[in-house]
C-alpha cells in the first residue's frame, strides 16, 4: 500500500514550530485557497483552520502565527473531503477490489462507500480487513446475496444472483442490524448476466430487506431482464439508481434518446441518479443527451475496481472533471461529491462540508489547464480543457501520509 513521504509534501507544508507556543490556537491551518463548499454557498478564498479532528474557524486571512502547521494553498481548490458513493474496496476477495486507500484517500475521497462488494456470509472479513483498517473512512452497501459480488469479467461472467437462493432477505437484515454503524444500505445488480431473469423476483427480496432496516436500496441497472420502467415500480424515495448515465440497453433513454417519463417522474418523487462511471456504465453521448434535457445527476461516483482504475476511470477526481468538461460548473460538480451524497446514505453529520464543528475533513486540488483526452466507458474521447488534480488531503486533522498530527478516526 502507497504512502506518500513527508519529503512529497514539503512544497506544501511551512511554518513547523518546534514546539507549540501559547498563541499556536490551531494544529493545522489550510491557508490561501479558492474554498468550494456548496453545504454554505461557499465559493471564495479562505483559510481553514483545524483543531484536532475539527474544522474550528473559515474566514479570510487567518495568520498563520496561530496555527502549528500551515498548508499553503494558494492557487488550488479547497473542498470537503470527496465523498465517492460507489466503489469496490474489498481487496483480495471480491473479483473487483482493489485497495482503499490509492484509489480514495490518496485522491482527495475522504470517505467512500463500497457498493455492495460484500454479502451476509462476506461482511464480516470486510469489516475486519477493509473498514477497520483502512485509513480512508469507508462504509458498505450490503449486497442482498449473501456471497456478495461473484462477477470477474469475461473470465467467469456468471453473478451472484443466477440462483435466486443466494438472495437472503432475513440473513441480511440480521447483518445489517449488527454493523448498522458502517453498513448504509442495501445493494442489488440486476444485469442480465447477473440476476438472470429473475431479476425483479430479486429487487423484491432486497426491497424487502431494505424496508425493515429503514435503508434505502442502490440499484444497479443496465442490460437487464425487465425494463426500466418496471423496475422503477418497485423504488422509493431515498433509493439511488447507479449507473444512470450508461449507454446501451436498459439506459434512462428511449429509442429516440428522450429521458423516460418514469424516470423523471421517480426522480421527482426523490429517486435518485447516480453516476457509477465504471467500466461499462458510462457514456458521453447519454450524459450529453440528458444533460441537454434539463435533467442532472444527484450524485457523480466513480464505480472504481480493478478493470478500470487505470483507466478510463481512475480516480473520482477524473470523473468530476469529465462533468466540468459537460458544462456543470466547479460548485455543481463538488456539491454532486460532497454536500449531495452526505445526505444520500446515513452517513454521520460533518461529512461532506466544511462548517465550523465539523470533521476536519479537506481535499486539496489543482486545476490544470490544457488538454486531456477522457475517455467513456465505450472508448469514446472528449478533449477537456480543466482538471482537477488531487494535491494533498486531510483526513480527521491529519494530512493523508504525514505523522505529525495524530489520526483521530470518526
Amino acid at each position: 500500500m502507497h504512502r506518500h513521504t513527508r519529503r512529497e509534501f514539503l512544497p506544501f507544508l511551512c511554518g513547523l514550530a518546534a514546539a507549540r507556543a501559547q498563541s499556536q490556537r490551531y494544529d493545522l491551518l489550510v491557508k490561501g485557497g479558492r474554498v468550494v463548499d456548496p453545504s454554505q454557498g461557499l465559493s471564495a478564498p479562505r483559510d481553514i483552520a483545524i483543531a484536532a479532528n475539527k474544522v474550528a474557524r473559515v474566514a479570510p486571512d487567518i495568520p498563520a502565527a496561530e496555527a502549528s502547521l500551515v498548508l499553503d494553498a494558494r492557487g488550488k481548490i479547497v473542498t470537503p473531503g470527496l465523498i465517492d458513493l460507489h466503489v469496490h474496496v474489498y481487496d483480495g476477495v471480491a473479483p473487483l477490489g482493489i485497495p482503499a486507500d490509492p484509489a480514495c484517500i490518496a485522491k482527495g475521497v475522504t470517505t467512500a462507500l463500497d457498493a455492495g462488494s460484500s454479502g451476509a456470509h462476506t461482511f464480516p472479513g470486510f469489516r475486519r480487513l477493509v473498514i477497520n483498517t483502512a485509513e480512508t473512512r469507508v462504509y458498505a452497501l450490503l449486497n442482498i446475496s449473501v456471497v456478495g459480488q461473484s462477477t470477474l469479467s469475461e473470465d467467469n461472467p456468471w453473478g451472484e444472483l443466477l440462483d435466486l437462493r443466494y438472495a437472503n432477505p432475513k440473513l441480511a437484515i440480521k447483518t445489517i442490524e449488527r454493523n448498522r454503524d458502517v453498513i448504509l444500505g442495501v445493494k442489488i445488480r440486476l444485469t442480465r448476466n447477473i440476476a438472470g431473469d429473475h431479476d425483479l423476483a430479486a429487487l423484491k427480496l432486497a426491497r424487502e430487506a431494505a424496508d425493515a432496516v429503514r435503508l434505502p436500496l442502490m440499484v444497479h441497472i443496465g442490460g437487464s431482464a425487465s425494463p426500466v420502467p418496471e423496475i422503477l415500480k418497485l423504488l422509493k424515495k431515498g433509493d439511488v439508481i447507479t449507473h444512470s448515465f450508461r449507454g446501451g440497453e436498459g439506459g434512462i433513454l428511449d429509442g429516440r434518446g428522450r429521458v423516460l417519463a418514469e424516470v423523471r417522474k421517480a426522480v421527482e418523487g426523490g429517486v435518485r441518479l447516480d453516476i457509477g462511471h465504471g467500466a461499462g456504465s458510462f457514456s458521453w453521448r447519454t450524459a450529453e443527451a440528458v444533460l441537454k434535457q434539463e435533467l442532472l445527476p444527484g450524485t457523480i461516483s466513480s464505480d472504481v475496481h480493478q478493470f478500470n482504475v487505470a483507466g478510463p476511470v481512475f480516480d473520482l477526481a477524473t470523473t468530476l472533471s469529465k462533468f466540468l468538461h459537460l458544462g456543470l460548473t466547479l460548485e455543481q460538480v463538488i456539491e454532486r461529491a460532497t454536500t449531495n451524497p452526505a445526505h444520500t446514505f446515513g452517513f454521520p453529520q460533518g461529512l461532506g462540508t466544511l462548517r465550523e464543528g465539523a470533521e476536519a475533513d479537506v481535499a486539496v486540488f489543482q486545476m490544470a489547464e490544457g488538454d486531456f483526452e477522457m475517455r467513456d466507458a465505450h472508448a469514446e474521447v472528449r478533449v477537456a480543457h480543466r482538471k482537477l488534480v488531487p494535491v494533498t488531503t486531510v483526513k480527521a486533522g491529519r494530512i493523508y501520509g504525514s505523522a505529525s498530527i495524530p489520526v483521530v478516526r470518526a
